[in-house]
């Protein structure tokens, strides 16, 4: 009888790695829940580009440079959306998070980088204090109150593709008006190859790690009035 059950919790193990290790599946969820990327010749001017961070290792203790995560996207086409004309301003949103080595802010290291790049001073805006999308979304309504920004206003919300949904849910709860600018893509173009369609691959399981966090995340933020 055990022999049994243990045979049945094996097979179902085999089954679930299989599963959750394949490319293919793990790809097509991902682009599902992704929102499409938006031509940036279509896209109207805006005064404010409103750039969530989450991007920086703050666990790399050093002041003379950046070092970014996945997800540097976010600063690097808020900058071509800037060198474009597509917003005039980038307002960057996020403190330190939980447990930092690095006593920097992120929303200050991605200013730094900004400017070695060549974005003018006088074009960004520093909200170092926030901790969650929740508080990206207040902090940067209250800073925007205090400059004098109408709350009819729009701006661009640009943060990752798999993030999109929590963060403009945080924005419009904010009651701040925004059109959203997905960046930082984990899905890609679909193939039908072998090494696709067969093989396992841990990045998978990264992948399926990135959702179930982010859709628990969600839940959470709607049960605490978030969202």
């Amino acid at each position: 009888m055990k022999n049994k059950k243990g045979n049945r919790i094996l097979i179902a193990g085999i089954i679930l790695l299989v599963f959750f290790s394949n490319k293919f599946i793990s790809n097509g969820v991902m682009n599902a829940w992704e929102p499409d990327f938006k031509v940036i010749s279509t896209l109207p001017n805006y005064e404010i580009g409103i750039v969530l961070t989450g991007v920086t290792n703050l666990d790399k203790n050093t002041n003379d440079r950046t070092f970014f995560n996945k997800g540097a996207d976010r600063a690097t086409h808020a900058m071509q959306l800037y060198k474009l004309g597509k917003i005039k301003k980038i307002l960057i949103t996020g403190g330190q998070g939980l447990n930092p080595t690095n006593p920097n802010t992120e929303a200050a290291l991605l200013r730094d980088f900004m400017l070695i790049a060549g974005v003018d001073e006088e074009d960004i805006i520093l909200e170092d204090q926030a901790k969650n999308t929740y508080q990206n979304a207040v902090f940067t309504k209250e800073i925007l109150d205090n400059l004098g920004y109408s709350e009819t206003q729009k701006h661009l919300l640009i943060t990752s593709a798999f993030h999109m949904y929590r963060s403009k849910g945080c924005f419009d709860k904010a009651k701040l008006n925004t059109d959203t600018f997905p960046v930082d893509y984990y899905g890609y173009e679909s193939k039908y190859d072998l090494p696709s369609l067969l093989y396992p691959d841990p990045n998978s399981i990264f992948i399926w790690q990135k959702l179930f966090k982010e859709w628990i995340g969600i839940v959470m933020y709607k049960m605490t009035g978030y969202l």
